[in-house]
């Protein structure tokens, strides 16, 4: 039988074609895979430690009433409409934040059968105090001998506080403008109180 012969050229082209071929499967597996974030994942947001402070303690504040106008003893100007100022300031003394949420108690009695206290209105939004915050209250009263003040009058030179929604008080004693003691002389039912606000720190 006679011998078959396969051109040399034949074989190199074969052999071309098995490597190209080699080269786009070896291309095509080598392909990049990029994760995607779990569509079901959650984030958990971290509350400011403020937002989960303890409610503040009366005894874990420093207090002082302050007269805004006059001496104390029934002599200065009024606020133009018959009623007078004062300031009750409550100071953060520890180093952690407390959560100083509604209006404080206050009390001016004279005696066990005479008294006024405060009243706020409305529903004051949480403060959060950090270490050495302060928090005020502006009050608002009528003075014995205005006009229409009644006879139902207090007059005194310290009053009770208590914290928001605390049950233990403490007696604060009543300063003028300057720090000096004074006399609040107070009338009416209630001394009205204006929603708690954030003082600077360390006042």
């Amino acid at each position: 039988m006679p011998a078959t012969t396969r051109p040399a050229g034949g074989l190199a082209a074969l052999t071309a074609g098995l490597t190209l071929m080699t080269g786009l499967t070896l291309t095509a597996c080598d392909t990049t895979t990029t994760a995607t974030p779990d569509a079901t994942a959650t984030v958990t947001a971290t509350a400011p430690p403020e937002a989960t402070a303890p409610p503040c303690r009366t005894a874990a504040l420093t207090w002082t009433l302050s007269l805004l106008d006059g001496d104390g003893d029934g002599a200065g100007a009024g606020q133009g409409d018959g009623r007078s100022g004062a300031r009750l300031t409550a100071v953060n003394k520890g180093s952690g934040a407390c959560l100083f949420a509604g209006y404080p108690g206050l009390a001016i009695h004279h005696g066990k059968a005479d008294g006024i206290e405060g009243a706020g209105s409305g529903r004051p939004a949480a403060l959060a105090l950090p270490g050495r915050a302060a928090v005020t209250v502006d009050l608002r009263y009528t003075r014995r001998g205005t006009p229409g003040a009644g006879t139902w009058c207090v007059r005194q030179h310290e009053a009770a506080v208590t914290a928001p929604h605390d049950t233990e008080g403490t007696v604060v004693p009543v300063t003028d403008a300057h720090g000096k003691p004074a006399v609040l002389d107070a009338c009416g039912e209630t001394i009205a109180m204006a929603p708690p606000r954030r003082a600077g720190a360390g006042t």
